[in-house]
């Protein structure tokens, strides 16, 4: 049986290989993947780690992190972004994304990523996926769900929509583990 590739791309701000691990649910979702049989599952601390630059993620998602045909990428935040812009343009497994948005919701430091100046190519993402998945909560402090809802109306993903989850920095979140488990074959 071939091996399944899961790439974890974390949210902006972590800017070492232990702030990586042990932010959010990266480290322990990625423990726990490993454990599957026939599952590897990739968490690599990113370049650029603070603005995430598109123009820097993109390139080192396909080159050096080898996303390709067999991969689901897993996203979060603006990782989850990365990985919507990253299916725009190559074919993947599959992507979930997890808190994604749509603009740079005013900020500075979003605007400056790049991700947000240039129109979202919804029909590429769906023709360069074999899925598409959702996950996002209705008291997320940093992103509104109206951004969500736009990502989820334009790519009509299987949606798990929460209201207790804020912005999914916990540092174990089972129902993100059992999303990614329902693509496993």
């Amino acid at each position: 049986m071939d091996v399944q590739r899961i790439v974890i791309i974390p949210g902006n701000g972590c800017t070492s290989t232990s702030s990586l691990f042990d932010a959010n649910w990266y480290g322990w979702l990625h423990s726990e993947l490993n454990k599957i049989d026939n599952v590897e599952c990739i968490l690599k601390l990113m370049p650029d780690p603070v603005v995430a630059r598109e123009s820097i993620w993109l390139p080192y998602m396909h080159d050096e992190l080898l996303c390709d045909e067999n991969t689901i990428i897993l996203g979060h935040s603006s990782g989850a972004e990365a990985a919507m812009r990253y299916a725009e343009k190559y074919q993947v497994k599959g992507i979930i994304v997890v808190s994604p948005c749509v603009t740079d919701l005013g900020m500075a430091n979003e605007a400056a990523s790049g991700y947000y100046n240039h129109p979202w190519l919804w029909d590429q993402m769906k023709s360069n996926t074999k899925f598409i998945t959702v996950i996002g909560s209705s008291d997320d402090p940093f992103i509104p769900w109206a951004e969500m809802q736009q990502v989820i109306d334009n790519l009509q993903p299987k949606c798990h929509k929460f209201d207790d989850k804020g912005h999914f920095q916990q540092s174990q979140v089972p129902e993100i583990l059992e999303a990614v488990k329902t693509h496993l074959s």
